[in-house]
């Protein structure tokens, strides 16, 4: 009777043991976005956190660029650096003019165009990592984000390239935006500069 009883209780064990194991991984499953979500609020603490870290960062940009790229990122959203190695090569000053430029756009590729004719040359890939955790563990500030890759484009023009990931022109960034981009560049330089005055006759 009692040897009876224990094979139906191992039997039945061995029934229920993969609808207990299927309730089990269900409930795991059911607790695991809610412990992401409170990790989350966790790391966010302060909702206003991410604001004010992009505040100090446009103060750092402002500080560190000069004030026709500030006004450009202020009302524009990216900043133009003219090239320098072609001028560095042929001996020209950089007053002279440079035959390209880039665009630095927050975290996003910086993108290499043509300056006369506005023709897309390329992308490059940087990433700079936020190691101070301002934001996240690994995304900087916008502005953070566009003054790393200016100081790098500025400071060591041709060791920026040389170690980015470089692709043709639309790989992340839209050529549209790009060019829109640019005519709003150039009408944002024509309003700077005021109306022309006409001729004394």
């Amino acid at each position: 009777m009692v040897l009876a009883l224990l094979v139906l209780a191992i039997v039945a064990a061995a029934l229920a043991a993969p609808v207990a194991v299927r309730w089990v991984e269900r409930r795991r499953l059911r607790r695991k976005p809610r412990a992401r979500r409170r990790s989350e609020l966790r790391d966010l603490g302060d909702p206003g956190r991410e604001r004010r870290a992009e505040q100090r960062a446009r103060e750092l940009l402002r500080s560190c660029v000069n004030e026709e790229e500030w006004a450009m990122y202020r009302d524009l959203g990216f900043i133009r650096v003219f090239g320098q190695m072609t001028t560095r090569k042929s001996g020209r000053s950089a007053a002279a003019g440079s035959p390209y430029a880039y665009l630095i756009y927050p975290h996003k590729p910086i993108v290499a165009y043509v300056e006369k004719t506005g023709r897309l040359l390329s992308e490059y890939c940087v990433e700079f990592p936020d190691l101070t955790g301002a934001i996240s563990q690994s995304r900087l500030p916008d502005s953070d984000d566009v003054l790393a890759k200016w100081m790098a484009l500025t400071g060591d023009e041709e060791r920026l390239i040389r170690n980015a990931n470089m692709h043709l022109p639309g790989r992340q960034v839209d050529p549209s935006r790009v060019r829109r981009d640019l005519w709003r560049l150039s009408e944002w330089e024509r309003q700077r500069r005021g109306p022309l005055k006409a001729p004394r006759t």
